[in-house]
């Protein structure tokens, strides 16, 4: 069995530190956001430059050979929907550790993605939707479906894709939780890999609540067979259930000292 894979997602245009680094090509905000997420146990980190218009080509080529230089070559998942400056960073990418994942295609508009990912022998993370927030577990399976036979025409390697549910906020739809799980169950027994945002979950929760609800969540999905998700390594308590969780799934051998792998 393959440990959980986790993504490290600190390194985001939204946080106004990571923002202004881009913009100045500010190297210490971004090595410091990664360093902690490697030292906390992050087998990818996501590289979220957000849409990059006008020199996204630019930002992701400089972020990508920065962290990678700096950091014995750590895998990166490319997050832009600038395919472009996925394309660029594709370009100076170091395989040695890992392939790049493209983040994201979708059965919509961004299905293309999943030609990027084609011709670059890439992994893609291939989100259940179309336009909007999928109505139920029957339609993110179809575009699941869809995704898949498209991508295997191309030639990927179905294992190569993470086909990601969306997960939803508890705090205002909390009706939709089974349905993720749903869908998470159905397409690991079809014998692919899932991925999710898990912060999603908690968004607008108190601050004080949202490392219960993750934990619990990402435990629950885990069960259900999720295989990935990009998350916040630096979340302890998050940490320490999934690897609570890749022991008793025998994904590690269980030692008094697990939780410090």
């Amino acid at each position: 069995m393959e440990r959980f894979m986790i993504i490290g997602e600190r390194i985001h245009c939204i946080s106004p530190v990571i923002r202004k680094a881009f913009a100045e090509r500010d190297a210490a905000p971004i090595l410091q956001r990664a360093k902690e997420q490697i030292d906390a146990g992050a087998a990818y980190l996501d590289l979220n430059i957000g849409p990059a218009e006008r020199d996204g080509e630019e930002v992701m080529m400089w972020a990508v050979q920065l962290l990678q230089n700096e950091f014995n070559n750590i895998p990166l998942c490319l997050d832009t929907a600038n395919k472009k400056a996925i394309e660029a960073g594709i370009k100076v990418y170091n395989r040695d550790r890992g392939k790049p994942i493209i983040n994201s295609a979708d059965a919509g508009p961004r299905i293309d993605m999943l030609d990027l990912a084609a011709a670059n022998d890439a992994m893609v993370i291939a989100l259940c939707a179309k336009e909007g927030i999928p109505r139920d577990t029957e339609e993110r399976l179809t575009y699941c479906t869809e995704m898949l036979e498209r991508g295997m025409a191309l030639g990927i390697d179905p294992n190569d894709i993470l086909f990601d549910p969306l997960f939803l906020v508890v705090k205002g739809m909390q009706e939709k939780a089974p349905e993720v799980m749903e869908t998470i169950r159905l397409i690991s027994e079809m014998g692919l890999k899932t991925n999710a945002g898990l912060s999603n979950v908690s968004n607008g929760a108190p601050k004080h609540v949202r490392p219960i609800i993750d934990s619990v969540f990402a435990a629950m999905a885990i069960q259900c067979g999720l295989t990935a998700a990009i998350v916040n390594p630096c979340d302890q308590r998050l940490m320490e259930t999934i690897k609570t969780c890749d022991m008793i799934k025998g994904n590690i051998l269980y030692a008094d000292s697990y939780l410090e792998l």
